[in-house]
């Protein structure tokens, strides 16, 4: 009920202009919120503007989106009985400041925004074919009041689009779709069985195929936009997602005709193209802002989102646009033309005032005119329109939301979403706090109260130093708004980018409170609570509160979960210090066994190696005694003598020498069989003497070696 309430508020401050909230309430409080007593209570209906005045007024534009369906049908059959089906009435005394300053759109979009207006049928226009009785003509035609009893759902118009004409079918709710294939095939000429209409509500789609289907089911409004392929010309079967799924790829040729100047314009786009794309495409080529667009020839049920092949039109398919700026604009000239004179005369005119006044509220916009007013509002946008980057955008946000509701100020963060997102949320536990986003809308009337009292209490203000990371980002501008559903998609989710899109203006402003939180076994960033505008200060701050305390109780879990890992890091950390330890000591004692192992092989290689020399130059002694040689005696000759040479073993070595032979001779041997002299000594048995010690030269004979001696061999 209390979201309930709120969306009554907001419907009654938008339709009667009162921006006292306290005012409103009140009014609705003694009408126990009925919604349309509470508007009758403001706004008294009299008597029914004169046929001539009606039929001389120019219709003017539907009301915005923000009404509820059955103040709509209200207001649509109140002036169809005026003005024999036309959108509404002219300006009266009577008439609702709403209704007359009210913006055709259906895309959804604010007042500044308008984008798509149908074209307008009366019942003089001969395409009209009406099968409502003469009786409920004049019972609408008889209606006075504005009250919820008038209700349009009786009767429905259908403007048909075909062959660049339109024909205007009017129909009981009551009626099927065969009664109205019929009644296209009356007037356009196209069998029923080759007929295919385009425009029907997308959740829809498929009842509209059914010929016993009612209108009253299908969910439209009282004036519908339908247009009527021949198949023999398109060849498309149906509205199912396979039709659409083949025109996604194809070319659609848009013709745009500029008013009032007339211009052409021919653009060519895919299937894909959104209509939101169609549109900066066109303010490329026009120069006529987005918001500022006012398009006819779209089908009803379109919107930002609809692409080109979903929306229903054909491939080569024709528009209208019009500057609604140059319409306020002209308007507001031409009102305080008429107020001037109507004060130079001395008259009271209500009528004039108001649209004075309207055109002073269009004035509160970014456009700029060649009267100046008296008092130059604040801008309503914090951030420029086309901002191309999120860090300029956010230093502007800043900037001029300080200008605008002064201090004190919340503390905003300034750079991008990806940056706030890792200050906030990509830390450890202890350190974490939560992102609250504060998404502006300057067309919103909640925007002042909310920022002007609920954003500069000190227990909010404190909330957010605390507890929160606060990023600022205004969806007052549609670029702007896709550039943050960018970023919200790239930094945080495809749902949350979701949830700021269906967030609606009479809602804004609004707080997105975003916390790190476990999500299938892994850390993801989520949208924990959204916090619209509508609420008071203690709503704001418990819910504020709330999130806190939840997102706190998140924490303990993972602070401990977190001092548990750290703590089993700390083990492991000594663990491996301890084995890091023990694997350096293996490593040094493996090291010194090797150091050691290699010093003894190159000690045994060195001692090989000598060894090997030795022998080397022993075998080469050995070699030179034995070929020093003298000839050995034959044991028949004579002057010889015989020496035998005892070894340490005992073992005998013996020879025959020439009493000439030296000592030398017998020495070389000696040598000649392995025992060099610098080894051995040769000692002489009797007189024992040592023959290596004498002189070598000396023979056999002189030494008295002969006929025979032994000698001994003995290791120095």
């Amino acid at each position: 009920m209390s979201e309930n309430k709120e969306e009554i508020l907001a419907n009654f401050q938008s339709i009667t202009g009162i921006d006292d909230v306290g005012e409103a309430f009140s009014h609705l409080e003694e009408c126990s919120w009925d919604l349309m007593a509470a508007i009758q209570r403001v706004i008294p209906q009299e008597d029914p503007v004169p046929q001539a005045a009606a039929a001389s007024a120019t219709p003017p534009l539907r009301p915005e989106n923000n009404l509820s369906s059955s103040i709509r049908n209200a207001t649509s059959s109140s002036t169809s009985a005026l003005n024999d089906f036309s959108l509404a009435p002219g300006p009266s005394k009577n008439c609702p400041r709403w209704l007359k300053n009210a913006s055709a759109n259906n895309l959804g979009s604010s007042a500044a925004e308008s984008a798509f207006v149908p074209v307008a049928s009366t019942s003089a226009d001969p395409d009209i074919i009406d099968l409502t009785s003469d009786m409920d003509l004049a019972e609408n035609r008889a209606s006075t009041a504005f009250s919820p009893s008038s209700s349009s759902a009786k009767q429905i118009l259908f403007n048909i689009h075909f062959d660049q004409q339109v024909y205007g079918i009017l129909l009981p709710s009551s009626a099927t779709i065969q009664q109205l294939k019929n009644k296209v095939h009356d007037a356009t000429g196209v069998p029923i069985c080759r007929q295919a209409l385009r425009g029907w509500p997308p959740a829809k789609l498929h009842d509209a195929q059914i010929p016993t289907t009612k209108l009253s089911t299908l969910g439209l409004s009282a004036e519908n936009d339908l247009i009527l392929i021949d198949f023999t010309e398109e060849g498309y079967m149906d509205f199912e997602n396979d039709e659409i799924s083949s025109r996604l790829e194809k070319k659609f040729v848009l013709t745009i005709v500029q008013q009032p100047s007339g211009v052409r314009h021919e653009l060519s786009f895919s299937g894909r193209t959104t209509v939101q794309e169609v549109k900066t495409n066109v303010y490329y080529v026009t120069d006529i802002p987005v918001r500022h667009q006012e398009w006819t020839g779209w089908p009803h049920g379109c919107d930002n989102d609809t692409t080109l092949a979903q929306s229903g039109i054909q491939l080569s398919h024709n528009f209208i646009l019009h500057n609604a700026a140059d319409k306020l604009r002209n308007n507001a000239n031409n009102s305080s033309s008429t107020t001037r004179s109507s004060n130079a005369v001395g008259l009271d005119t209500d009528s004039s005032a108001d649209e004075f006044e309207d055109a002073s509220d269009f004035n509160a916009s970014e456009e700029f005119f060649t009267d100046p007013l008296p008092v130059q509002p604040t801008t309503r946008h914090l951030i420029p329109n086309n901002t191309d980057s999120e860090i300029t955008g956010s230093l502007k946000f800043i900037e001029n939301y300080k200008q605008r509701f002064g201090e004190p100020c919340p503390m905003f963060f300034p750079g991008s979403l990806e940056d706030a997102l890792k200050e906030a949320c990509h830390k450890p536990a202890r350190e974490r706090k939560l992102l609250a986003i504060y998404l502006h809308h300057g067309e919103s009337i909640l925007t002042n109260v909310f920022c002007d009292r609920l954003m500069k209490h000190e227990n909010i203000l404190q909330q957010f130093a605390e507890h929160f990371i606060l990023y600022g980002w205004d969806l007052t501008h549609e670029s702007n708004k896709h550039l943050f559903l960018s970023s919200v998609t790239a930094c945080i989710s495809n749902t949350a980018s979701i949830t700021v899109r269906n967030i609606s203006v009479d809602k804004l402003p609004s707080i997105l409170v975003i916390g790190k939180s476990r999500l299938s076994g892994r850390s993801s960033c989520e949208v924990l609570s959204v916090i619209h505008g509508n609420v008071d200060l203690d709503d704001l701050l418990s819910r504020l509160w709330e999130a806190v305390d939840m997102y706190n109780d998140h924490l303990k879990v993972e602070i401990a979960e977190e001092d548990a890992r750290a703590a089993r890091d700390q083990v492991k950390a000594e663990q491996d210090m301890a084995y890091e330890q023990t694997l350096q000591a293996d490593i040094a004692k493996e090291a010194a066994r090797r150091q050691k192992e290699a010093a003894i092989a190159a000690e045994r290689q060195r001692l090989e190696s000598e060894k090997a020399e030795e022998e080397a130059r022993r075998e080469s002694i050995r070699m030179v005694a034995e070929q020093s040689l003298p000839k050995e005696p034959n044991e028949t000759e004579t002057n010889i003598s015989k020496i035998r040479v005892r070894k340490p073993t005992g073992d005998f070595l013996e020879r025959r020498f020439y009493t000439e032979n030296t000592l030398q001779d017998l020495l070389n041997f000696v040598a000649s069989k392995g025992f060099l002299i610098d080894a051995y000594k040769v000692i002489s048995s009797w007189p024992r003497r040592d023959l290596t010690a004498i002189d070598s030269n000396q023979t056999l004979q002189s030494l008295k070696l002969y006929p025979q001696e032994t000698v001994i061999l003995e290791e120095r």
